[in-house]
């Protein structure tokens, strides 16, 4: 798994300001002023600091912003990245501020005089985030990444809160590689021996075979990797931190390694993209191990269906009936429409044996979420409003979007069958939404679920403020933050 960058604390040595040779970084109000640090570089530069932050440039700058100046003079830096930064921010402004240091960085070594601010936590969390870098198969020798030294007015105790932080960028970064990963390296059996390993944090991991899943009548999800040489899997993580006896929340997962939409082949023309059709199950992974990493108090289940729906002659047609693990009949309209398949036995299966106190669902499932959302927010579907409010709660506090969308009886007629119990597609019309109804149909009464359909957020095309092109690792911080708020004691 790729490592965060190493960040260790240190008191206030304004000293070394002058000798440190990377790049050093410092903050400034958004009235100009200085403090102690910037006064000093302001008189070693020839007050080249006053400049820039009197200058119409950094008039226009945001909270969390940052400019920079190379090679100043009268420093043994190579640069001084300048971040505008109120006294008074907030936790998710000092963030913000972490990811500007991170992008400016690069591989350099970083002194950031944080000096007496508060959210030292928060702007270690943004350097994280920002610095990944997904690199696994390139040959080319990479420079050694230099670590960042954080002087700050409590050592001890910012890295103290600084520690669970860590343990988030962990789960991020996870979920990150493993969705970045190509489908020839990560199979289902190396995505199951990958969540294996995690043990070593205290979680319970249980692999389940395809022998396994057909004895538990899970011939849904079997059924979408029938043409794939590549073996069904089933994988269980178990954090139970929490009160003996209390339910857990579940988080289920879509793993389809690689889809190439089976008989209902997709065109070849960004195929390629579906190496990431497994980022709902990378998510609950990268979940599952932040909660255990930082030793949560809740009592948690991740299930992750993993699976590759190839064609072959094996592979299931259009026009088959499939039994589901809950005993309901499924005519397969569009094998394409298999992510559906797969979450529904195993959303079954986690109600069976775990009677969960809730569950979420989460699947790079529709492209027509893309059409409605774009690539700025996931698509929220759920039972209940107050368990629902709580999830988009929980985002609007990370800054990860989500947007609710509708669900209704009018849409769930749209799966009506000749020859089964249902069809697994509803039509083009409303395709999300019939997607999220045909994922109700295998959800308990009485349990309160929420379906994210993450399909536009999982993996975008451009940077975003915490992330590389590539892999965002969207989800991880929303439902780290759900349990924490809702979940732990």
């Amino acid at each position: 798994m790729s490592a965060p960058v190493s960040i260790s604390f240190t008191a206030p040595d304004l000293d070394q300001i002058a000798t440190f040779k990377g790049r050093v970084a410092l903050f400034v109000d958004s009235d100009g002023a200085l403090d102690e640090a910037g006064k000093m570089i302001d008189d070693m530069t020839g007050g080249a600091l006053l400049r820039l932050t009197g200058s119409e440039a950094w008039e226009k700058m945001s909270a969390g912003g940052a400019k920079s100046l190379d090679y100043p003079a009268g420093m043994a830096a190579d640069a001084i990245d300048v971040v505008y930064l109120h006294g008074s921010a907030s936790g998710l402004d000092a963030r913000k501020a972490g990811a500007s240091l991170a992008k400016a960085k690069g591989d350099a070594a970083q002194l950031v005089l944080f000096l007496d601010r508060e959210h030292g936590d928060e702007l270690a969390l943004g350097v994280m985030l920002r610095a990944y870098a997904f690199n696994q198969h390139k040959t080319a020798e990479e420079k050694a990444v230099e670590p960042v030294t954080l002087m700050v007015a409590d050592p001890d105790a910012t890295e103290a809160s600084a520690a669970p932080m860590r343990a988030l960028a962990e789960g991020v970064f996870l979920t990150r590689d493993l969705t970045n990963e190509p489908a020839n390296i990560l199979t289902t059996t190396e995505f199951a021996s990958r969540i294996e390993a995690m043990a070593e944090l205290g979680l319970k991991i249980t692999v389940l075979d395809e022998d396994e899943l057909r004895e538990k009548g899970m011939h849904l999800l079997l059924s979408v990797g029938h043409g794939s040489i590549t073996p069904s899997k089933v994988a269980v993580m178990e954090w139970m931190g929490g009160k003996d006896g209390d339910a857990p929340l579940a988080l289920v997962g879509k793993g389809v390694v690689f889809d190439t939409g089976g008989i209902s082949l997709k065109p070849a023309g960004g195929m390629e993209d579906m190496t990431m059709d497994m980022g709902g199950a990378g998510v609950v992974t990268g979940v599952m191990h932040a909660i255990a990493a930082r030793k949560a108090k809740a009592n948690v289940v991740g299930v992750v269906g993993l699976v590759e729906n190839m064609p072959s002659d094996r592979a299931t047609r259009p026009g088959d009936v499939v039994t589901s693990m809950k005993g309901d009949t499924v005519e397969i309209i569009n094998t394409d429409a298999e992510g559906r398949l797969v979450l529904a036995d195993a959303l079954w299966y986690v109600q069976e044996t775990y009677k969960p106190a809730a569950v979420i669902n989460l699947a790079t499932l529709t492209g027509a979420i893309i059409i409605g959302l774009g690539h700025e927010k996931a698509g929220v579907f759920s039972n209940d409003d107050t368990f629902c409010g709580h999830f988009l709660d929980a985002a609007e506090t990370e800054k990860e979007g989500a947007w609710r969308m509708p669900m209704g009886d009018a849409y769930d007629k749209m799966l009506k069958s000749r020859v089964a119990d249902m069809k697994n597609v509803g039509g083009r019309a409303a395709g999300s939404i019939t997607a999220a109804q045909f994922l109700q149909r295998f959800i308990q009464e009485d349990t309160p679920w929420i379906h994210l359909d993450i399909a536009g957020v999982a993996r975008v095309t451009d940077e975003t403020p915490m992330a590389p092109k590539g892999s965002t690792g969207w989800g991880v911080l929303t439902l780290n933050r759900l349990v924490a708020d809702q979940y732990e004691d």
